[in-house]
């Protein structure tokens, strides 16, 4: 079967208030391909989706469907075209039928109503024929697996005519053998003639599905290959913007200064959780960082999230001071001596319309409970210290904390937590969206915490950070830790090898040269 090129994006920008989100980026997709969009956060991934299936209109570009120029006006209109998405979150009804979802809004029909019996036997037909499942379409949607549902999303949108298919993270919260039943699909489709539009962050699943490549960065279009032709480690560079030959030059680094002896102040013992993260061996000792280096996806914020009880492990142990501990709740992390600064300080760290004062004192009231209030003097106290300390500028302690710039808005996070007094603290992304001034105020004073005796777990997706300030490094891939490396051995080089998991002889026997 001849592969017809179906949809080519040519151009396409798309601006936002003081943001640019797309700038001239080109994307094709054939029929009877499985094409992968790759891209760290913010590599304009989700917004060229977005002016694909008519959420967004382009502000420059054009976009041709079967050879023809096309304006996608919305969604609905999207699918009219042919063009079906299916998203990480399951868009369906758990509590009705597997027919009902498969069938709404064409359930054959009588005059009394539903013709249940015809409904159910046509669409175990089609999940039949599209799917290979053999599927009791009369049970309710939730009482399948959360991969049966997606595949019951895919044969919704086949329902319709859909010669393209966009699949967003579909296998994020999926176990391997769910992913490979989900692979066999898309290959049958891919077969059968259907272009199929794959999102992912995991690199060994892309190479194991796809047969083209294209990489989007900061908004601009990279480049396309073949998967076949595209080594692993020319991927992970294209998609952080290294030479790998300019990596090779960074394979020394110089060494820090310990101050921490061997005590062991926190040990995970194969935490995990089915679909989350796979189970993973980590220790932190008085007084060090640990660097936990990986691409987007790979399983970095999973863990920081397990270990300060933000999501709930299902399997393994967390032991403090060589105590085993239950943590179910972020206030338990706490009361051990635990701080966690989330990657999106927004969302899921600062209250914007609370003040700079109130933001700080948070946590602390939250360890000291509810009936024992801090008085409001001794709170300005608080604020005024660390304000000081952490040379955040504001005229007072009472500004909204959402008016500061977000360097100052991350010293705000990183105060709520020192007010505290944590013997361990997690970053993730402390540096993200700061300028670069800002962003070397806190990584030095992530070193000053540390030469104090703090032990730190850092997060972060730019590998120069992770390599210049931690004293070990747990890289991850996949939703599983994968390698650890320590002293000279910690350099962007090494990590990105490790990461694409290529083989280091090479890097070997460079340095026995």
């Amino acid at each position: 079967m001849e592969n017809i090129e179906i949809l080519s994006m040519v151009n396409i920008s798309k601006y936002f208030p003081g943001v640019r989100a797309l700038s001239q980026v080109n994307f094709s997709l054939k029929s009877g391909e499985i094409h992968a969009l790759m891209g760290q956060n913010g590599a304009g991934k989700s917004t060229l989706i977005k002016i694909m299936t008519g959420v967004y209109q382009p502000d420059s570009g054009h976009m041709y469907l079967r050879g023809e120029s096309i304006k996608v006006e919305s969604p609905e209109h999207a699918q009219t075209l042919g063009i079906a998405t299916v998203y990480q979150e399951v868009n369906l009804c758990p509590n009705v039928t597997v027919a009902e979802n498969l069938l709404l809004g064409r359930e054959p029909r009588n005059l009394i109503g539903i013709k249940w019996k015809h409904l159910f036997e046509e669409a175990h037909k089609i999940i039949k024929e599209k799917l290979d499942l053999d599927l009791d379409t009369t049970k309710p949607l939730g009482s399948y697996s959360l991969a049966i549902q997606q595949m019951i999303a895919i044969a919704r949108s086949l329902c319709v005519k859909s010669d393209i298919l966009i699949l967003d993270e579909p296998t994020s919260s999926l176990d391997e053998a769910e992913v490979e039943r989900l692979f066999y699909i898309l290959r049958k489709l891919k077969n059968e003639g259907m272009a199929i539009l794959f999102i992912t962050h995991f690199i060994d699943q892309v190479y194991a599905v796809s047969d083209r490549i294209t990489v989007l960065r900061n908004g601009e279009y990279i480049g396309t290959a073949e998967a076949s032709a595209l080594s692993k480690l020319e991927l992970i560079s294209m998609m952080v913007g290294k030479d790998p030959a300019e990596l090779a030059a960074t394979a020394t680094r110089q060494e820090v200064k310990l101050s921490h002896g061997t005590e062991e102040l926190l040990k995970v013992d194969g935490l995990g959780r089915t679909g989350y993260l796979k189970p993973i061996n980590i220790s932190l000792k008085k007084g060090e960082v640990l660097g936990l280096a990986g691409l987007l996806g790979s399983g970095r914020t999973e863990t920081a999230k397990l270990i300060f009880g933000a999501e709930r492990a299902l399997e393994g142990k967390l032991f403090r001071n060589g105590q085993e501990v239950a943590l179910s709740a972020p206030r338990d992390a706490i009361m051990v001596g635990m701080g966690f600064c989330p990657e999106d300080r927004k969302t899921e760290g600062l209250i914007g319309d609370l003040s700079i004062r109130e933001n700080i004192i948070l946590a602390l009231q939250a360890k000291q409970g509810i009936l024992k209030y801090i008085p409001r003097k001794t709170q300005e106290e608080i604020a005024n210290q660390f304000i000081k300390e952490l040379g955040i500028k504001t005229p007072d302690a009472e500004r909204p904390v959402k008016t500061l710039s977000g360097g100052n808005q991350q010293k705000v996070l990183l105060a709520r937590w020192l007010a505290t007094k944590p013997a361990i603290l997690i970053l993730d992304e402390p540096t993200r969206g700061i300028d670069v001034a800002a962003k070397s105020e806190i990584l030095q004073r992530i070193l000053q915490l540390r030469n104090e005796g703090l032990s730190i777990i850092f997060i972060s997706s730019e590998l120069e950070e992770v390599s210049a300030i931690s004293d070990r490094v747990a890289v991850f891939r996949d939703k599983k830790k994968i390698a650890e490396i320590e002293g000279t051995e910690i350099n962007e080089h090494t990590i990105m090898r490790l990461i694409a998991q290529e083989e280091l002889e090479n890097e070997k026997q460079v340095k026995a040269n």
